[in-house]
């Protein structure tokens, strides 16, 4: 069992999990899902429709009828890595419909790859659908074929993505999520609190939260209201929070940007409603956050994160920065430093600026050199190494509440409530992990910590 590594990827979701065989003659679809929690839901829906239709799912290519790849665009490197992605389908199996955020940009995949069978945006789930039936008809055996309620999930079986809207009305110039997946869509909150029930009737012990931007959560539909368990909720961020929390398991909310209304969720959050906060800063300096088109508030950031800490000693903040962002100044990248060190974040990673198609980022001036990006890149890690592991170390002693990930022969790999899935630290467990599975919950007592990991022991 190894310790994360420092330069892990903020961006991408776990690995998909594909469950199940197929009966003789069933017709089967491959899937490959890159990018971020959100793309893997839209993987989820896509073949949660399969497999209600009849169709088997793998996660090889070879047996499969047809493969589907759901791209992630985010990022050049990503767009570089669905374009290999969608190479290496053609060349094992050769019957390959692509989708999700790079999809949006068709003429782009089939310059490289233009024998794909077809070529869909994000969300586009009825397209998925005809071009597969398409390259392979459905068979369903209603008597063999059941789906559990709460749908085909991609995830270990004891967490589960909810997504509770789609796009962003943020105009950052760096990012071109708007113009893929579109302006805020926010479902209405009994549609979500129904699926969150869902899951947690089949056994999901954790759910995270997920969208472009959680706290204008209802925005769009004006905080509409709804019935639900003989009363009535708003679609918001804060009565979706308070009704998830009543369920039973627990609830990390992704994706938060520091709006006023955030603040009411600090004292509730504890047992269910995690004391955990995913929040996009970005960077410090109000210069850059204005080139970024984001708000520029920075002092004001740190007051709340003060306020937040009073009211709620425990809670953790995670966020993502870009360093080398176009025209970053030493000046500029050093105040991001010195605010790192004053907010003393509890969990951090970081993106090298890089350029991508469509962005308005791309045509700033002074754009900062590789090699300087690359330096500063990594004083700032070592600046967040350092404050984790300082936080880590003062952990050691203290009794933590753990979600066990998985358990082989030399040990258990559990998360805190400080730790989301991929993306933050492990506490792993080598002694008296015999009687654990996947998805307990249990007290652990802190033995040892490092930069980004504890270990452990049952209690």
């Amino acid at each position: 069992m190894s310790t994360n590594p420092p330069d892990i990827r903020p961006d991408l979701a776990p690995a998909a999990v594909i469950r199940g065989e197929a009966r003789p003659g069933q017709p089967t679809i491959g899937m490959v899902s890159l990018g971020c929690p959100k793309a893997l839901v839209d993987s989820e829906r896509i073949l949660t429709r399969l497999r209600s239709e009849g169709y088997a799912i793998t996660g090889d290519y070879a047996g499969a009828d047809s493969v589907i790849v759901n791209t992630c665009g985010f990022l050049d490197s990503a767009k570089a890595e669905s374009l290999e992605a969608i190479g290496e389908a053609l060349r094992e199996n050769g019957k390959v419909i692509v989708t999700g955020c790079l999809g949006a940009e068709e003429d782009y995949i089939r310059g490289t790859h233009p024998s794909v069978m077809a070529v869909t945006g994000p969300h586009q789930y009825e397209q998925v659908l005809d071009a597969v039936h398409a390259a392979v008809p459905p068979d369903p055996d209603p008597f063999i074929d059941l789906m559990p309620p709460a749908g085909l999930k991609l995830t270990p079986r004891h967490y589960a993505y909810l997504k509770i809207s789609e796009g962003c009305n943020h105009k950052c110039k760096f990012c071109i999520i708007p113009d893929m997946r579109g302006k805020l869509s926010s479902r209405p909150v009994h549609a979500v609190l129904r699926e969150a029930e869902k899951l947690v009737e089949s056994g999901v012990k954790e759910i995270l939260v997920i969208s472009q931007d959680t706290s204008a959560y209802g925005v769009d539909r004006k905080h509409d209201t709804h019935p639900w368990k003989g009363g009535e909720v708003r679609t918001h961020m804060e009565d979706l929070s308070r009704e998830l929390g009543k369920l039973g398991a627990w609830v990390r909310l992704h994706y938060v940007y520091p709006y006023p209304h955030v603040d009411k969720l600090i004292p509730h959050m504890g047992e269910n409603l995690l004391p955990y906060l995913d929040i996009p800063f970005q960077h410090s300096h109000p210069d850059v956050l204005k080139r970024m088109a984001r708000p520029a508030a920075s002092s004001k950031t740190l007051e709340r994160i003060a306020a937040w800490r009073a009211i709620n000693p425990d809670i953790i903040l995670r966020s993502t920065f870009i360093v080398g962002y176009p025209g970053e100044t030493e000046e500029e990248f050093q105040h991001l430093l010195d605010w790192m060190e004053e907010a003393r974040l509890d969990r951090v990673g970081a993106f090298k600026y890089e350029n991508v198609a469509g962005a308005r980022s791309n045509t700033l001036p002074d754009h900062v050199p590789e090699d300087v990006k690359d330096e500063r890149y990594a004083r700032f890690m070592q600046v967040a190494q350092r404050i984790s592991a300082e936080k880590l170390e003062a952990k050691v002693g203290t009794i933590q509440h753990v979600i066990v990930d998985s358990v082989d022969d030399e040990g258990a790999v559990c998360r805190t409530k400080a730790d989301a899935p991929e993306i933050d630290g492990n506490l792993f467990i080598d002694e008296g992990f015999e009687h654990l599975s996947p998805g307990d919950i249990i007290s652990v007592k802190v033995d040892e910590a490092s930069e980004y990991d504890l270990w452990g022991t049952p209690v």
